[in-house]
């Protein structure tokens, strides 16, 4: 029997892309997952967008808050709701490769961690390519993945049969970042990175990093409110940061041919 794996799908007025993601979940060649919907109190049709998948697939679980509660405490509820062995997260509107889960399962299993993420590309918002890759780390270690968020959420997948379910603080930002470091450092082994290319991140102008202030100030919350670092600490960390960001992970950016 096939490991049932739980993908956390928060939706926040993702109307015009939830049926996309969809779509490449239940093309997924891994078929023993549930998929956990959760509409953050959307103000669009995202309720009804979802509503066809639901009645056609079991699998498909709906949720739904009266009031916007945020990327955090949406993807908190949804791992605890979640019934796998493994949990991964994909947000309303990025996609999946069709062998994604397949292919990280076997990862897991072979390699024995509990920690595994992939290769990236960017999309635009009628789904085109951009011709820019995020590559990634064969091994990522926890002292890593401080200096610097090597993991691409769409990608990230950990086994919480092992490590137990993962919460994380409700920082505004970079919540995903924490989980993480929350996992490798439960794990006390390093994750297992994949070269190829196994999902689709929908790139917006409004991107985090399109916005170095506020780059700054987020990334310094999840050192001192986060992880609870004092003062010094986070800025020696936020220093270690801007190094690896800028020389280091930059490097893993590239144009395709």
């Amino acid at each position: 029997m096939q490991p049932l794996v739980s993908i956390v799908t928060p939706i926040y007025n993702k109307e015009q892309f939830v049926g996309e993601t969809i779509e490449t979940i239940l093309n997924q060649t891994y078929k023993n997952w549930e998929l956990l919907l959760i509409n953050d109190a959307s103000r669009d049709n995202s309720q009804k967008a979802v509503q066809e998948f639901i009645n056609r697939d079991h699998r498909i679980k709906y949720f739904e808050f009266s009031k916007n509660k945020g990327a955090a405490e949406v993807r908190n509820y949804g791992s605890k709701m979640a019934s796998g062995d493994f949990i991964a997260f994909l947000d309303a509107d990025d996609l999946w490769h069709n062998s994604k889960l397949e292919t990280q399962i076997q990862t897991l299993l072979e390699n024995n961690v509990d920690v595994c993420f992939g290769g990236y590309e960017m999309i635009d918002a009628k789904s085109n390519p951009l011709n820019i890759k995020v590559h990634t780390l064969p091994v990522l270690t926890h002292d890593k993945l401080l200096k610097a968020n090597y993991i691409g959420n769409l990608t990230g997948i950990y086994n919480c049969k092992n490590l137990g379910k993962i919460y994380t603080k409700d920082l505004k930002k970079r919540q995903d970042w924490l989980l993480w470091i929350e996992a490798l450092k439960r794990s006390r082994k390093p994750a297992h990175g994949i070269s190829e290319t196994i999902a689709y991140y929908r790139k917006s102008d409004n991107s985090l990093s399109s916005n170095k202030l506020n780059l700054i100030k987020h990334n310094f919350n999840v050192y001192r409110k986060g992880l609870n670092f004092n003062f010094v600490k986070s800025c020696f960390y936020l220093l270690l940061f801007f190094y690896e960001h800028f020389f280091v992970k930059a490097r893993l950016i590239k144009s395709i041919p």
